[in-house]
């Protein structure tokens, strides 16, 4: 069956970074997107970024365009999340999830996605 399985979150002090990955199985990863999503207290899931098997992003928030970059390794089925200067309204669960086929969606919806991992916090503290 697809999973998703996503780990690196942590705490980490403003200005500092974290790196995120997330191992997919379970379906033919070069054949799909996957998207990073995250999640806020008493905030909707909102898209980050999405990437093509070619390696190609597609940045569904402005706020992280110049501090996230995210890759993916397609011999090993993975995708990373590489997050610098991270700010405290960065902090939410992280989310990757898999899209519906090898296209990034253009507004970053969670309906353009169906497998989702299990999430990851991210808290940006002093």
């Amino acid at each position: 069956q697809v999973q998703l399985v996503e780990s690196g979150g942590g705490l980490v002090q403003p200005g500092g970074s974290l790196r995120l990955s997330c191992a997919a199985s379970g379906f033919t990863f070069g054949g799909y997107v996957v998207g990073w999503f995250r999640q806020a207290p008493g905030k909707e899931r909102e898209g980050v970024v999405c990437i093509r098997m070619g390696g190609r992003v597609t940045y569904y928030t402005d706020a992280v365009k110049d501090r996230f970059t995210m890759s993916r390794d397609n011999a090993k089925n993975t995708v990373a999340l590489q997050m610098d200067g991270l700010k405290p309204e960065d902090t939410a669960v992280y989310y990757c999830a898999r899209g519906r086929g090898p296209y990034c969606g253009s507004s970053g919806s969670v309906a353009d996605y169906t497998y989702w991992g299990q999430g990851t916090q991210v808290t940006v503290s002093s």
